[in-house]
Formats: structure tokens, sequence, C-alpha cells
């Protein structure tokens, strides 16, 4: 047999794992979970599913150093070494399914795509293989088995229950309106006009560069905008406190109540960016006030929803009415502030 069929023999297996984890992957991405017909054994679930990790990690591992110096592995070798990796991608594939969705939509979001991150590493891991000089390490193996690797090592850090899965998302809400707000800040610091403190406000709209500072009036359209934002963030911030010292996932009631102020909140940040985005000059002062209303209505509903759910005690019915007046507060004004621009 000639070399060129040797090869061609022993990267037949690989092609078609890459094929079977590119179809588990996809499966992962788009299937349902298992419904709970009796106890859902945390314990159990966390052990078998860190062990099927573990697994996959070193079948990653095995597969590169096979194919990274010669001799070449033998067409009998490759093929069980392919078998093995399946073996190892079905079980992760399969622990993942236990998880039911009473457990709490939230956790199990993240464990699925953790489980999707390993497997898309392995896919791009036997790409590289696939692709690459036999005999070979490459730069891209080494950074694509490191890939595999440090998507299994986030296992260990992921939330054990639909709490703190809660608090994980809240958390990177906040991160998200955070950094809008202090864009706008420094932008503010940056967009001064420097004739600003020479001219009056007629002179400065009659030079006709609003497409590059801020005039008087988006200054005061402004103001209420971002005390909008700030309220959003500390929203997120007093939620999450909440969540921190109230929530509980001991019911499938409370885990769905979790659930609910996941989704609810997901609204905010996307508006914020959109509230944000319509304050730079040139402003837009319709568009400023539509972006506006439709922060204080997503803020609105958040606030409503907190009162309803197990994580508000009575002590935090006092940040929920503060917030709540001052949503409205700064509606107001941007309302005023637009129709007074008109």
């Amino acid at each position: 047999m000639s070399a060129d069929n040797s090869c061609s023999d022993i990267l037949v297996p690989l092609r078609n794992l890459c094929n079977s984890v590119k179809c588990i992957r996809d499966r992962v991405k788009d299937g349902e979970s298992s419904e709970c017909n009796g106890d859902f054994n945390t314990a159990t679930f966390w052990n078998t599913l860190i062990q099927a990790v573990k697994a996959t990690s070193q079948e990653a591992t095995k597969l590169s150093l096979a194919f990274s110096k010669p001799p070449v592995p033998s067409s009998q070798d490759a093929e069980k070494l392919a078998d093995s990796t399946q073996q190892a991608v079905l079980a992760l594939s399969t622990v993942y399914y236990w998880i039911p969705k009473t457990q709490g939509i939230i956790l199990r979001r993240a464990v699925r795509d953790a489980t999707a991150d390993v497997l898309e590493g392995m896919v791009q891991l036997l790409d590289v293989i696939l692709n690459s000089p036999l005999q070979s390490l490459s730069p891209e193996q080494l950074m694509s088995t490191g890939g595999v690797w440090a998507s299994c090592d986030l296992f260990e850090q992921l939330p054990r229950d639909n709490r703190l899965a809660v608090l994980a998302v809240l958390n990177s809400y906040q991160g998200v309106v955070k950094d809008a707000i202090e864009e706008m800040e420094q932008a503010q610091v940056e967009n001064q006009d420097p004739f600003g403190d020479i001219l009056d406000d007629e002179d400065l709209d009659a030079r006709g560069n609003q497409d590059t500072y801020w005039s008087e009036a988006d200054r005061q359209l402004m103001a209420p905008c971002q005390g909008l934002m700030k309220a959003s963030l500390a929203c997120l911030k007093k939620l999450s406190s909440a969540v921190r010292n109230n929530g509980k996932a001991d019911t499938p009631d409370n885990i769905a109540q979790l659930d609910d102020l996941a989704d609810i909140t997901h609204d905010i940040s996307p508006s914020v960016d959109d509230l944000a985005l319509s304050l730079y000059p040139p402003m837009d002062h319709a568009a400023v006030e539509l972006n506006a209303s439709k922060l204080a209505f997503v803020l609105k509903k958040v606030l409503e929803i907190i009162r309803a759910t197990h994580v508000c005690s009575e002590s935090d019915l006092t940040w929920v009415q503060f917030l709540e007046g001052a949503v409205e507060h700064n509606l107001q004004k941007a309302r005023r502030a637009a129709e007074g621009s008109d």
C-alpha cells in the first residue's frame, strides 16, 4: 500500500468522527432535556458530568498527541482513537440531557452552552488535524487542543443551581449596562464644543455643528435619559442582592420565578444600548424620547415582576418603590425636554 493510501485510510475514521461530533453538537444546541419523572439527584448529575468532561478532555489530548509526531498511528489505532473519542463525546452529551427543565431554564442553558462549547472545540481540533500535515504539531493544533481544555475547565465554575445561574446572568447584564453608562459619561467629557464657552446658544445653533457637538437642548434631554440608564443599573444591582440573599431554588415555583427574573431583565441592557446610541450627536429628539419610553416600560415591568416573586422581602419594597418613582420622574422630564425642543 502506498504512503498516500495509508494516510488516507488513517484519516477516514477522523473524518467520520468529525461528522459525528458535529451532529452531536447540533443536537445539544437544539435538543430538549429529559422530563423529570422522579427525583433528580443533583450530586450524581454533577459528579457524572465532571467525569464525562474530564474523559473528553483526555481524549482530546490523546488525539492531539497521536497526530503530532511520528510514527503515524496505524489504521487500527486511528479507529480505536476515533471510537473512544466518540464514546466520550456521546457520554458528555447524554449526561447533559439528564438535567430537566424543572431544575431551571437558566441553569440548563448554562450547562447546554458549556457542553456545546466543548463539542465545538472538538470539531475545531479535528478539522485542524485533518487539514494539517501529519506527524507535525502546528500552532493551530496547539491552540485547538488548549481550547478544548479551557472549555472543559469551565465546568468546574458552572453554577450548581438556578439561583447561582440567575445571579451569573444578572452580573453579566450589569456589566453591559455599566459599560454603556461609562461610555456616555466619557463621551460627554470628550465632546466639548471648543466655542461653547464664548458663544451663546443661538450662535451655536446657527453654526450648524450639531452633527459634532451637543446643543444645550440636547444636554437637557440627556440628563433624564442618563437618569433612566442609572436606574437600570441600580435595579440590576438591587435585584442581584435580593436574589443572593432571598433567592431559593428549592421548589418548582421558586425556580420558575428565578427564570422569570432572568428572562425579563434580559431586555434591560439592549434597551439601555438603544437609548445610549440615540443620544450621540446628531441627536433626533423624537427617537430619544421613543427609546426612553421603551426603557422605562421595560424597567416598570421588571419592577412589577420583582414585587411578585419570593426574592422581594418587605424591606426590598423600599428600593422597588423608589426606583418606580425615579423611572417615572426621569421619563416625564425626558418627555418635557423633547417636547420643548420641537
